[in-house]
């Protein structure tokens, strides 16, 4: 049975959420091991503000990749059918020869670094008429300046924003964007028994 993505529970937690987030809209709550859930909140939260207090400046990239790493090793062990890459830099954009608007369009998930006041984590599960469907962690209920961009709350299992996929390829710091591409990142994530490929759909994306 699948659950309701959830919001983080402070200022901090968008990483660890995110990722949470992933493998909910991902697996089964069944199938799910305990080490997954303990790992993502083990490792992350690691950077400490300029008082240095853990945690109050969320989870960096190098812990992004770690994660990544660990889960697509645990996926190889047979434990949970997970893959998973970390994409940097020059490679996170959206449009045609994109890895990341390849992997959701097989049926994957993605867990970007972004702006929105500041650094932000959301969750994208979809791509779609030039929109992307994301879980934005961050819980809002005023709508935004932008009228393009809609909130949505009758789709709690898969997505809360509807974007225009423009936002995220502005290279400067405004709302949604990647920003500078050299300091993007995304998780790309996929339940290796539900990925499409081009033999099991004629949607496969090029």
């Amino acid at each position: 049975m699948k659950i309701p993505l959830h919001y983080q529970l402070s200022n901090y937690d968008c990483g660890p959420t995110s990722m949470l987030n992933a493998i909910g809209f991902l697996f089964e709550r069944e199938t799910v091991p305990p080490e997954v859930i303990r790992n993502i909140m083990l490792y992350s939260l690691d950077c400490y503000n300029t008082e240095g207090k853990p945690g109050r400046r969320g989870t960096s990239c190098s812990a992004m990749m770690f994660l990544s790493s660990w889960l697509n090793d645990f996926g190889k062990l047979g434990l949970l059918p997970v893959s998973s890459e970390y994409l940097s830099g020059e490679l996170v954009f959206l449009g045609q020869q994109s890895r990341l608007s390849d992997a959701l369009h097989r049926g994957g998930a993605a867990v970007v670094r972004l702006f929105y006041d500041e650094w932000h984590y959301v969750l994208f599960t979809g791509e779609k008429d030039g929109n992307i469907y994301l879980f934005d962690p961050y819980y809002r209920t005023e709508a935004f300046e932008q009228p393009d961009i809609q909130i949505v709350h009758d789709h709690p299992f898969e997505y809360n924003r509807i974007v225009p996929s423009y936002y995220f390829n502005n290279e400067k710091e405004q709302l949604y964007s990647f920003a500078t591409p050299d300091i993007r990142e995304a998780v790309l994530l996929f339940n290796k028994e539900t990925k499409l490929t081009a033999d099991n759909t004629i949607e496969y994306f090029i």
